[in-house]
């Protein structure tokens, strides 16, 4: 499959026994900074389809698991992934952002990542690096919260 034009952004999420909510960042192997799992879709998938297999290839998250799609949706510039793949005028490419819950403490890393911890929203908010993942981090948490 080829690439298509667009990236997800899964945060995976747990409601432990007290009812606290906690959500796994992963530590980037070529960036040393915390994110949440991305990658992007390829031809012929949805972006639901891509977050699904994204999540199972970086973390061995289930398909089945439930996700939520959020609101969140930012832009990021072509020649922070494949360069101009889709031509000259295609700039940058829409990031679509979902939670997804799980249920065991376990995730599995891929080579992206160096690591993963749990983390509740406070400190998992102040260590993601960039600003796209915090928003969908912040309506993620609002959404479960509330």
């Amino acid at each position: 499959m080829s690439r298509a034009p667009f990236q997800v952004l899964v945060l995976p999420y747990r409601v432990l026994q007290d009812g606290q909510i906690v959500y796994a960042i992963f530590g980037r192997a070529d960036g040393g900074y915390w994110q949440g799992i991305a990658g992007g879709g390829e031809d012929g998938e949805s972006p639901l389809e891509a977050a699904r297999r994204e999540a199972f290839e970086e973390a061995g998250i289930e398909q089945s698991s439930h996700f939520l799609e959020l609101d969140s949706v930012a832009t990021i510039p072509v020649v922070g992934i494949c360069g101009f793949k889709w031509g000259a005028d295609v700039l940058v490419v829409p990031e679509y952002c979902f939670g997804v819950k799980v249920e065991h403490e376990d995730l599995r890393i891929s080579r992206e990542h160096t690591s993963f911890k749990w983390a509740e929203y406070e400190t998992a908010n102040r260590e993601l690096h960039r600003d796209s993942n915090k928003n969908a981090l912040w309506e993620l948490d609002y959404r479960l919260t509330r």
